[in-house]
């Protein structure tokens, strides 16, 4: 298939709540000052009639539209995707800001027909301050590049959620977002860009996924999203987030990073963090102990997203979640 050298872009960003209202005025701010400007940019509210209308008064130079889909990010990008009007679709969310080459470093990739998606790096701001013991291995866990990924533009198996594009034609063809996965409101399951990445490769082989980590944007991080409490009970709901894609697209290819980031990353950050213990640093030993937790929690998650996945008439639409987390979900 050919491809025009200059793609055109829409952006899509996803709302829900009227708390990240300031937040959400700056990503549309930090659309209308790219050098690579989007062809459209489509703010899609999900089931909020309160934001959509003081939305829809406020700002007369973006599309605002309601998510026409289930409620929950998948639905909400899905209702995008089905909108959009342009060559590639780029995805950000309403707490992520974008820098101003962030679509151009986006779009320099697309010159070569066999990559189908492109995704950059996503740097935390923290509200509070980076806490003692999150360690940069651990910035997954809020929705940002952790340290491991490549430094340089490389293939991968997927790409982050806030800061992500695919060809339009690709996304509509493996037919938009897994509903039954993704995040719904504060419930933070996920991985839906996990599954569709993959999906996108297993259909179209020599094709590939690319991070490019110059193509940055930097996301808000709350001060409760740095407690260990959310730590922990993100890593519980990773765990059963991966295991649902595994059902899907089957153990081999949900899991090859994460035994890579296991095996290899890991151990050399407890090393660390515990060399930096023994010099005298106070939160080695607190860093260390939370990369042991995070992987115990996110296993622990994993096993029990296994046999819930096979419970005999559980349709994988259904929440798995709630009920089952030791720990109380913090907004």
């Amino acid at each position: 298939m050919t491809y025009l050298p200059f793609p055109s872009v829409s952006v899509i960003v996803c709302a829900y709540t009227t708390e990240r209202w300031s937040w959400l005025l700056d990503v549309i701010e930090s659309l209308r000052v790219q050098t690579w400007a989007p062809k459209e940019v489509l703010v899609v509210v999900d089931h909020n009639d309160e934001l959509y209308e003081r939305l829809a008064a406020t700002v007369d130079d973006v599309t605002v539209v309601k998510n026409t889909g289930p409620r929950g990010l998948s639905g909400a990008r899905n209702t995008g995707v089905g909108l959009a009007d342009s060559d590639v679709v780029a995805f950000l969310d309403d707490d992520a800001i974008a820098t101003p080459d962030w679509l151009e470093r986006l779009m320099a990739l697309y010159d070569d027909p066999e990559v189908l998606g492109v995704g950059g790096r996503v740097e935390p701001l923290w509200e509070a301050g980076r806490p003692g013991y999150f360690g940069e291995e651990l910035d997954w866990i809020v929705g940002c590049s952790h340290r491991g990924l490549p430094r340089v533009a490389s293939e991968v198996r997927n790409v982050i959620g806030a800061n992500m594009s695919f060809r339009l034609d690709v996304i509509r063809t493996v037919g938009g977002f897994n509903h039954s996965l993704g995040r719904q409101g504060s419930t933070p399951l996920g991985c839906e860009e996990t599954e569709i990445c993959i999906r996108s490769t297993m259909g179209a082989p020599g094709c590939r996924i690319v991070y490019e980590p110059a193509a940055l944007v930097r996301h808000h991080v709350p001060a409760n999203r740095g407690t260990v409490r959310y730590m922990l009970s993100r890593s519980w709901s990773e765990g059963i987030s991966k295991a649902q894609v595994s059902h899907v697209v089957g153990h081999k290819r949900a899991l090859g990073p994460e035994r890579r980031y296991v095996r290899s990353i890991l151990p050399r950050a407890v090393f660390s963090a515990m060399y930096d213990w023994t010099r005298g640093d106070p939160a080695g030993l607190g860093r260390a102990a939370a990369y042991v937790a995070v992987v115990g929690c996110t296993a622990a998650g994993y096993l029990r997203g296994r046999q819930l996945a096979h419970v005999p008439g559980r349709p994988l639409s259904q929440p798995v979640l709630a009920g089952v987390s030791p720990w109380r979900e913090v907004k």
